[in-house]
């Protein structure tokens, strides 16, 4: 059956990348200072310090009449 799905990707980061995150407990400007298997230091323009985090951030786009759920997904 087709549905309108929203689907998630992981962001593909670089190091030296920018971003604005939005919202959530990780809100604000930061630039990205390294970049791991499953985890990604981010960088704070104001104080320098970095964190590393598993990595969390998503892009997400609808898919209109797509086959949901994915038998071999």
């Amino acid at each position: 059956m087709k549905h309108d799905v929203h689907v998630f990707k992981q962001y593909p980061f670089a190091v030296g990348d920018k971003i604005r995150i939005e919202d959530g407990r990780r809100k604000g400007d930061w630039e990205v200072a390294e970049i791991q298997e499953h985890k990604v230091v981010l960088r704070c323009p104001i104080s320098k310090k970095e964190f590393s985090w598993n990595k969390f951030c998503y892009l997400a786009t609808k898919e209109d009449g797509v086959i949901w759920p994915q038998v071999d997904a």
